[in-house]
């Protein structure tokens, strides 16, 4: 087997030199939580978010004062097969119209006070086309992945990752069949609406790629070089810099995942700061979580991408972190204790 490239060393030593969470941050929130007005445990999941924000902010009093949600757009060669209902121009459409605020993101963002940031990933360049070439070089990828850990330099205190490229549905398909085994047909959905015939171009595409490139199979960076795109590149990297700046992730749905996968390839215990905040109705969806070992907070049929559901997921935290903060304890409220 080729040997991994060199451009990736420092990417793998990150994804394996991961800082633990703090558990003594985690002990002062459930102190907290008992004292609060509420029989224990009865906020369910809610509980469990204040915690997953002490452990990784490592902050016994978590804070949401700068929430953001990242955009990675980028386009795709392979959209020249027929994979996608859409034309890949709609994608830096997409990015003028988050920006406009005229986007179901951008929306969600505005009304729940949460920061939107929109990174444009050489647009006028799309990847290799995966039937036929590799989607990147090595050092592209390992660029690509470095410019991604740009996202925390706002100095969110949570970041949900999502993103957007005409086409990735399809990359992620190729990524989990080369992960995870199986064929285009095990992974393919239709995306955002593709008829019988495109899904049928789709299934064979990921099946081409698949064939073409799968002695280079060997690591999971090399799978992410050969089949893209940018934008799962960019969302590694995001993941990659907050677990070592102590910022907490919000994963969006079916190709954000991509980007966790890759990494939980690399080493399990480096997507541990990372919450899935929904199960998207692209079919596959469910199956990567439960390879990941994750539950997501939300099953609400949605299959937008573009950071909806991690926008979800942090409206959840926020909420969460509010209650905690905010309710009375049983001594303030003056209320009896349970007997």
């Amino acid at each position: 087997m080729p040997a991994l490239n060199p451009a990736f060393a420092d990417i793998v030593e990150l994804l394996t030199a991961v800082p633990d969470g703090d558990e003594a941050a985690v002990a002062a929130v459930r102190k907290r939580d008992a004292d609060l007005t509420k029989p224990g445990g009865s906020l369910g999941r809610l509980e469990d978010l204040v915690e997953f924000l002490a452990r990784w902010q490592h902050r016994a009093v978590p804070r949401l004062e700068n929430p953001m949600v990242t955009i990675f757009a980028g386009n795709h060669g392979v959209a020249d097969r027929g994979v996608s209902a859409y034309p890949q121009d709609v994608t830096a459409q997409m990015v003028a119209n988050f920006t406009n605020g005229g986007a179901a993101i951008s929306q969600i963002c505005g009304l729940h006070e949460i920061n939107l940031r929109v990174f444009e990933l050489a647009l006028e360049l799309p990847t290799g086309d995966i039937t036929r070439e590799p989607a990147l070089d090595d050092q592209m990828c390992a660029a690509t992945i470095a410019y991604g850990m740009e996202a925390v330099a706002g100095k969110p205190d949570l970041i949900g990752l999502g993103e957007m490229g005409i086409g990735n549905t399809t990359i992620a398909a190729a990524i989990y069949a080369a992960l995870y085994g199986g064929t285009g047909a095990d992974w393919v959905g239709r995306g955002s609406g593709l008829d019988d015939a495109g899904l049928a171009r789709k299934i064979d595409a990921v099946d081409r790629a698949l064939a073409l490139h799968k002695d280079s199979f060997d690591h999971p960076l090399s799978i992410l070089a050969r089949l893209g795109g940018r934008e799962v590149a960019a969302m590694l990297g995001a993941l990659i810099a907050a677990r070592h700046q102590k910022v907490p992730v919000v994963i969006d749905g079916y190709v954000a995942t991509a980007a966790a996968a890759i990494a939980h390839a690399v080493n399990p215990e480096a997507i541990d700061h990372c919450l899935f905040a929904h199960v998207a109705a692209e079919g596959a969806h469910g199956k990567v979580l439960a390879h990941l070992g994750k539950a997501p907070l939300l099953d609400l049929g949605m299959r937008l991408g573009e950071g909806t559901g991690a926008a979800l997921g942090v409206v959840l935290a926020k909420t969460a972190l509010h209650l905690h903060a905010n309710m009375a304890t049983f001594e303030s409220a003056g209320v009896s204790r349970q007997v």
